[in-house]
This record gives C-alpha cells, sequence and structure tokens, in this order.
C-alpha cells in the first residue's frame, strides 16, 4: 500500500491461506484491509479521495490521482489461469508466474507480469472470426482476478426493522433526521435477499383493508368484503413466507453456528418487521438484540459471507476487521477453527488483539501491525520480542497466544513432541497436515510439537512438560554434533530406559550430520534458498547443491565460498515457506521416499 490513510508504504505484505494483522488500536490494522477491499470490492468500496488520500497529501494528490497508486497486489498464476486468459485474450501466454496489479485514485487499474513471460498473438483463421470477443490480457487479468469481501462488526442487524426506512435504505436514499448506518443497511439488504423475501411485498401483503379502502375512496375507510377477503388471505401468505424463511435460516445457520442450536422466527406487525430468536436451552422467544452480540455478530457474518462471497467470486478473498471480539474466548477459539474450514475455498485476512483468535499452530500467518515515530503503519512478520521497541504492544498478543497453546497442550492431554527449533516446528507441523490431509496419518491425539529454542533448552523444556504430563514426551534431535551430545546427556539421565522417545534424523537419512532439512525435497526449499541469493549475478546455488550432503551444511558453505552473509533467522524463513507450499501439494506432487520417511516418523510419534 502507498500513501492510503496512515499507510505510507507498507512494502510487500505476503498472505497465507489465512493470514492475521495483529496490532494494538489504532495501529492502522483497518487501514490495510480497507486498502484491499477498495482495490476490487464485490460491493460497495468506493474509493474516496478526500478521506482515502492522507491529509498531508491530499492538496498535492487530488489533480492528479490517475498518477497515484495507493496499492499493488501479487498475485500468484497457475495454469488454470494462464487457460482462461488465453482464452479470453486470444493470445498464447508462456512464462507467466505471476502478475502484479495496481490501482490508482481515479480507479484505474495497471498490470506488469513476470520477467520471464511472453504473450503472442495468435492468427488463424478461427480466431479471427471471433475477434471482436477478445479482449487485451490486462482487462483479462482483472476480470479473473479474485474480488474482495469486506466485513467489520459495525453490521449487526437490529431485530426490530420498519420497512419504510428499510426499503429507502436498500434502495440508497436517505431518511429524514436519521443517520444511516451503511454497514446495516449492507446486512440487511443481504439478510432478504438470503430468505428470499421482497420488503416491498410484506409491506404490501400486510396492509390493513381501511388503507386500502382510502386508497380507493378517500372518503371512506369502510373496506367491502372483496377487499378484506384479500386481506385476510394476503397476510396469510405473508405468514406462510415469513415462517418458511425462518425455518430456512434456522437450518441453514445450524451448519455454522457451533455454541448452540438456535431458532429464528421472523414476524410482520403492520410495517414493522421483527427477528425473534429462541435456542434448545432457552425456549422462550427474545428479539434478536437481547441474544449475546456473539451470536449478533456471527449471524451478520454469516449472511454477508454467505451473499456476497458466492455472488460473483466463489473464491473471493475475505476480510474479517476485528471479527468475533464480542464472543467469549472459547467461541473465538471456535471460530479460529472455522477460519481453517473458510480457507479451503476463501482466502482470509484478518486483523484483530485478542490472543485467543491467533492460531498458536500457525503463529507463521501473524504480521504484526504498529504505528512508527511518525504515526506510519507499519507490517512485519517479524515476532521476536523486543524488536522493535515500537511494536512490542503489538507483539504482545502473538506471544500470550503461545502461551496460551502451551497451557492448551498441557491441560487437554495432547502428545507433546519436543523439536530444536521454530524452524523444525515449521517443518513437521507442515508434514503433519499434509499427511493427514492426503489421508496417509491418523494421529491417536492431537499432536503439538514445541520449540526448545535450541538443543541446550531441550532438557529444560522436557522438565516443565513432563512435570505436567506425567510422562516423557518424545524428543527429535538433528544428527549433527550438537544432537548427537544432547542425546547422550538425555540417554544417561532423564532418557534412561526411555531411549526409544528420542528421535534422531539419521534413522531417516543416510546424510552424515543431517538436519530436519534433509528430509524435506529440495524443490521445496528452492524458491526460499534462491531468496537468500538473489544478489548474486551468474551464480545459483541449485547448480552446487548434492542431494547426498547435508542441505544446511551446503548454504554456510556456499555462503562462505562467496563472501555473502546470511541473514538472521534464514532458517525460519525458508521453513515458512516450505509449510507454506506443502499445504498445496497433493501426494502425486512429492516423490515417495520423503512420504515414506514422514510416514515413518510420525507412526513413531503415534504410539
Amino acid at each position: 500500500m502507498f500513501d492510503f490513510r496512515s499507510v505510507e508504504n507498507s512494502g510487500w505484505i505476503d498472505c497465507n491461506e489465512t493470514t492475521t494483522l495483529v496490532g494494538v488500536n489504532e495501529s492502522g490494522k483497518t487501514n490495510i484491509l480497507k486498502a484491499l477491499w477498495k482495490f476490487n470490492p464485490v460491493s460497495g468500496g468506493k474509493i474516496d479521495i478526500l478521506h482515502d488520500v492522507p491529509v498531508t497529501k491530499l492538496s498535492e494528490f487530488r489533480n492528479r490521482t490517475e498518477q497515484i497508486k495507493f496499492i499493488s497486489v501479487k498475485f500468484d498464476i497457475c495454469s488454470e489461469d494462464v487457460k482462461r486468459l488465453e482464452e479470453l485474450s486470444g493470445n498464447t501466454i508462456n512464462g507467466l508466474e505471476y502478475v502484479i496489479v495496481s490501482r490508482y485514485y481515479n480507479g484505474q487499474y495497471r498490470v506488469e507480469y513476470s520477467q520471464q513471460t511472453k504473450i503472442d498473438a495468435v492468427e488463424r483463421e478461427e480466431e479471427n472470426e471471433n475477434k471482436e470477443n477478445y479482449i487485451l490480457v490486462p482487462t483479462a487479468v482483472v476480470r479473473i482476478m479474485p474480488k474482495f469481501v469486506y466485513y467489520s462488526n459495525y453490521g449487526n442487524l437490529s431485530s426490530k426493522i420498519y420497512l419504510p426506512h428499510a426499503l429507502k435504505w436498500i434502495k440508497g436514499e436517505k431518511v429524514q433526521g436519521i443517520e444511516t448506518n451503511e454497514e446495516q443497511v449492507r446486512t440487511l439488504k443481504v439478510l432478504f435477499d438470503f430468505v428470499n423475501l421482497d420488503p416491498q411485498e410484506i409491506m404490501e401483503l400486510g396492509k390493513d383493508p381501511k388503507v386500502v379502502a382510502m386508497q380507493r375512496n378517500r372518503n371512506s375507510t369502510e373496506a367491502t368484503p372483496e377487499e378484506i377477503k384479500k386481506a385476510e388471505n394476503d397476510k396469510e401468505h405473508r405468514s406462510i413466507l415469513l415462517q418458511s424463511a425462518g425455518g430456512y435460516l434456522t437450518q441453514k445457520f445450524k451448519d455454522w453456528w457451533k455454541q448452540g442450536e438456535y431458532k429464528f422466527r421472523f414476524e410482520a406487525d403492520g410495517d414493522y418487521f421483527r427477528i425473534w430468536v429462541s435456542d434448545i436451552v432457552r425456549t422462550e422467544e427474545v428479539a434478536l438484540e437481547l441474544r449475546s452480540t456473539g451470536l449478533q455478530w456471527f449471524l451478520s457474518f454469516y449472511l454477508i459471507f454467505l451473499m456476497e462471497s458466492q455472488k460473483e467470486n466463489k473464491n473471493a478473498v475475505l476480510l474479517l476487521d476485528e471479527a468475533g471480539l464480542t464472543l467469549h474466548p472459547l467461541a473465538q477459539k471456535d471460530l479460529v477453527r472455522f477460519f481453517e474450514s473458510l480457507s479451503e475455498n476463501n482466502q482470509i485476512i484478518n486483523t484483530t488483539h485478542s490472543p485467543f483468535i491467533i492460531d498458536s499452530s500457525n503463529i507463521d500467518s501473524c504480521r504484526v501491525v504498529y504505528a512508527d515515530g511518525l504515526g506510519h503503519t507499519i507490517v512485519s512478520s517479524d515476532l521476536r520480542q523486543g524488536a522493535d521497541k515500537l511494536n512490542e504492544k503489538s507483539i504482545y498478543a502473538v506471544h500470550a497466544a503461545m502461551v496460551l497453546g502451551v497451557s492448551d497442550v498441557l491441560l487437554q492431554g495432547c502428545q507433546v513432541v519436543i523439536v530444536e527449533g521454530p524452524s523444525d516446528q515449521y517443518y513437521f507441523n507442515g508434514i503433519k497436515t499434509f499427511l493427514i490431509k492426503e489421508k496417509l496419518f491418523t494421529p491417536s491425539q492431537e499432536i503439538v510439537f514445541m520449540p526448545s529454542g535450541g538443543v541446550k533448552g531441550i532438557a529444560g523444556i522436557v522438565s516443565m512438560v513432563s512435570g505436567k504430563m506425567r510422562d516423557l514426551p518424545y524428543v527429535i534431535i538433528d544428527s549433527d554434533k550438537s544432537g548427537e551430545d544432547v542425546k547422550k546427556k538425555l540417554a544417561s539421565n532423564l532418557y534412561n530406559g526411555s531411549e526409544k522417545k528420542i528421535i534422531e534424523i539419521k534413522e531417516f537419512s543416510d546424510i552424515d550430520n543431517c538436519e530436519v532439512e534433509d528430509i524435506i525435497p529440495f524443490d521445496l526449499q528452492k524458491r526460499s534458498i534462491d531468496k537468500l541469493f538473489n544478489k548474486v549475478e551468474d551464480v545459483y546455488f541449485e547448480d552446487d547443491y548434492q542431494v547426498e550432503v547435508s542441505l544446511v551444511y551446503q548454504v554456510e558453505q556456499f555462503v562462505q565460498n562467496y563472501g555473502l552473509e546470511l541473514p538472521k533467522g534464514w532458517k525460519v524463513d525458508v521453513a515458512k515457506d516450505v509449510k507454506r507450499q506443502i499445504s498445496k501439494r497433493k501426494k502425486a506432487d512429492i516423490d515417495n521416499s520423503y512420504i515414506d520417511k514422514w510416514k515413518q516418523l510420525f507412526s513413531k510419534l503415534n504410539k
């Protein structure tokens, strides 16, 4: 993002299937989501120069909006995307790995392609016949790129709706003396769409016969027998419609909300439309606004998501601003699991400052958002405590989530496995998810990998965990010298008689001094390792790579040979990227020899 509200230049923000922006209030999290929403909204999201451009630059930018971009988004391109672009443009496209689409304050888009891209016009007779149907490649890119759905807490439904006002709001009209809540109107509109009700029809069907008589004859309020009979039929028709709509919402909502079974009933009384709620515990009906704000939020979110994300693009990106903050902590944790299921079809970017809405098993999906000394919004993937004094408060929620994750492990009887560091944790979590997804492994209980902060910290973590678990956890260690030394110490002390719970990487690899990286296919690591050395011209790590030598050793030697310097935490960065890639792979995409190693290792943990 560039020059958008509090964001001066965000830099690239890498996004996973689910990405959580964590930060304190006023850090600028909402501004990040709003920029994405206005990039390509399903609905709403109009660019507002007066409020979107930073105040200090408004006078400079307002007359040259066509020159000022406020966002660039990079999309990875798959073979299906290329095929679709070729169909729309009538061109042959080769080497297209990604596109970068930028949007400017005048609403226009500009598209850049990956460096090796070649686009050739096809001159065949059948193509020429349909030439008028083709569009330019940049236009085709904009057409197929995903749309964005933005949702905040401010659109919760009211349970008592005055239909004449609702009709005006839905049509975009104002009601004199009442401030329009755009988010609430949006939710109201999708409610009627979802249950297939027309508010105008509901009003018409509920007309009193006296009103009908006055419309027929201003001097009389006496209805004819036919008008009375019609009014009776209309009200019965309306009652059946509302009953059917309430039953439909009840059934559909039941599939999503796991904190109780709720029943919804719609009622129309004159020009008023009401929503009543009951559940299996509290059978008496009460108005929606008298139920928990958590239920109100989830119902509103459910309607927005279901209608808008599927209206134009089933693969819409969901932008959830401070999602579920009114939910109970247990419901917030359910929401995290719910996000996981949604991310199978919809990429999710959410903001929060609650540790309960941070997935402690996927901390790599967190990005810290904070304001710098000038008040500009900064986004960082560096989650280290004290990395920057300004972001300590934002990072606090992430570290609290990690503590809660450890607490869950100790209190809920999970299978704890101690690993050396966070890079190992990312690798094994990625492998676990892959094996379960491909139905190659079924854990007898939840397996949680806990980093010890290096081999020297293993004994301390083991002592803490085993005291709570009343049993020794499994330990996975590298087969380098430091790993061998730790194994000897553990086997002669804490693990004396339980040596089988110490698992060495050399059990799954013939490489000398092997580490976890050596049981991961190199093609999964290649991309992120190349990034480490992208400043070195005409020299490629892949050219020197030897499959029979430890990968970490080779990287360190490569750096030494060319006088380079490895960035701090490079192993973690590589592991994060590998975890992302593994989550997208199928069984057929990975060499069976590696899958066999993974299955063998995890079978040891399942005993």
